[in-house]
């Protein structure tokens, strides 16, 4: 029996963890931020503040708009700043995070080690 090693248990994904969860955090920042001010530059001086969904004062279609608008921020900021976190990964480590099978200069490949390393284990 072979073991695969998936892309929870690769040392180098593992390795990743703690960058994608600070990119993560980034990203639900800067996205806040953003939304804040774009939401500020489109609406009426009397709404500033995004509509909440259980505040009466705003119209259901106004409440949607904000709503579609923050999660198409968030998506944005959130693809941008993961992909760079990952560009950065890859030029610190030499391997993109999200490959599973990946190749050392000397050519083995890590799933061959990573099987060699928990068969020692047992």
């Amino acid at each position: 029996m072979t073991y695969e090693a998936s892309p929870a248990t690769n040392p180098i994904h593992l390795s990743y963890r703690p960058v994608g969860w600070l990119c993560s955090v980034a990203a639900g920042v800067v996205a806040g931020v953003l939304f804040k001010q774009v939401w500020r530059r489109i609406t009426p001086d009397d709404h500033e503040k995004p509509p909440s969904a259980l505040k009466r004062d705003y119209p259901l279609a106004e409440i949607l708009v904000a709503a579609t608008l923050q999660g198409a921020i968030a998506g944005g900021v959130k693809a941008m700043v993961d992909r760079g976190g990952a560009r950065a990964f890859e030029r610190l480590t030499g391997e993109w995070p999200g490959d599973l099978n990946m190749t050392f200069p000397t050519g083995e490949r890590l799933h061959s080690l990573w099987v060699m390393s928990r068969a020692g284990r047992r």
